[in-house]
């Protein structure tokens, strides 16, 4: 996929460094294509999205390692020909210890500094998770080898304000979250939600247990219903009863759908900013209109124009 050599990839700016001034900086999620015609419209995608200066974007890992070549592949795509910081996701599914540090090796020699650090779901059509053979269980695991044998590396990991499906309870899934934070998470980003009382009361157990580092929301625009019940029941997150009835009687309408997501969605975005978050990572679904519409809205206009041809 690559036009360049992979040991070319541009350096770029650590996690760590990202959110040291009071701008609110935003970053999106992409997801490796299945086809060439999904690759184009995903450029396409980033060539709107780059104007608004995000502080990365980061590149999904499949179940198992299934992307595992493409996540590298375009996360060089993203800094070369888009000349933006790319930050690749990694889990505990990739392997053996062995492997996972034979791919740490391969992602630090191509110039990536940065790393999501997650467990993994388990692969589809299996519903329990099943460490790797030699591999960990545990993301903070993952995260201390990242920080042993790649120090400088900047690393984020998951955060949950409605709690990990599989953990008991919420202060449970705190304490898992402490785990991370003090292996050498560099920030924390949170799994999508639609209610911002949930996250602040996640912010406000965060810091009660004395955990220091950036805390960023994470949004995903709601523009087709459907979708994003079927995200919601995987990942356990809730659709307040309000919303979900005027997503419910806009049913066959995408463009209702899509006005309301949407509107939800800077209403959201504008509450969290004037609560001081760092940042908001968007889950874009490797689409750009629901972004380009939400920052718009929220007067982040982009800074520079950016022309892929």
């Amino acid at each position: 996929m690559s036009e360049w050599p992979r040991d070319e990839v541009r350096k770029s700016m650590r996690i760590r460094d990202m959110y040291q001034d009071d701008r609110c900086s935003v970053s999106f999620e992409i997801f490796p294509p299945k086809s060439p015609d999904g690759d184009e419209s995903l450029r396409r995608a980033l060539e709107r999205l780059a104007p608004y200066a995000p502080a990365f974007i980061s590149c999904t890992y499949g179940a198992g390692g299934t992307t595992r070549t493409r996540t590298i592949d375009w996360c060089a795509e993203i800094q070369n020909r888009f000349g933006l910081t790319a930050t690749s996701h990694f889990t505990c599914l990739g392997g053996s210890v062995r492997e996972i540090e034979e791919w740490l090796d391969l992602a630090t020699k191509c110039g990536l500094q940065n790393i999501m650090a997650l467990r993994g779901d388990p692969p589809v059509g299996e519903t329990v998770f099943r460490p790797a053979p030699g591999g960990f269980r545990y993301a903070n695991e993952l995260v201390s080898l990242i920080r042993r044998r790649h120090p400088e590396i900047g690393i984020g990991v998951a955060g949950y304000p409605e709690k990990h499906q599989e953990c008991p309870d919420l202060a449970t899934d705190l304490e898992n979250l402490k785990r991370k934070v003090e292996a050498g998470a560099d920030a924390v980003y949170t799994q999508l939600f639609y209610s911002n009382e949930r996250f602040f009361d996640f912010r406000d157990r965060y810091q009660k247990l004395g955990l220091k580092v950036p805390l960023i929301p994470g949004i995903m625009p709601i523009t087709e219903f459907s979708r994003i019940k079927r995200i919601t029941s995987m990942c356990g997150a809730s659709i307040p009863g309000e919303l979900g009835a005027r997503l419910e009687a806009a049913q066959d309408d995408l463009q209702a759908q899509f006005e309301i997501g949407v509107g939800h969605a800077v209403e959201q975005c504008a509450e969290l900013i004037r609560a001081d978050v760092p940042g908001i990572h968007f889950y874009v679904l490797n689409r750009s209109k629901a972004c380009e519409t939400i920052l718009d809205e929220l007067g982040m206009a982009p800074t520079r124009e950016f022309n892929l041809s």
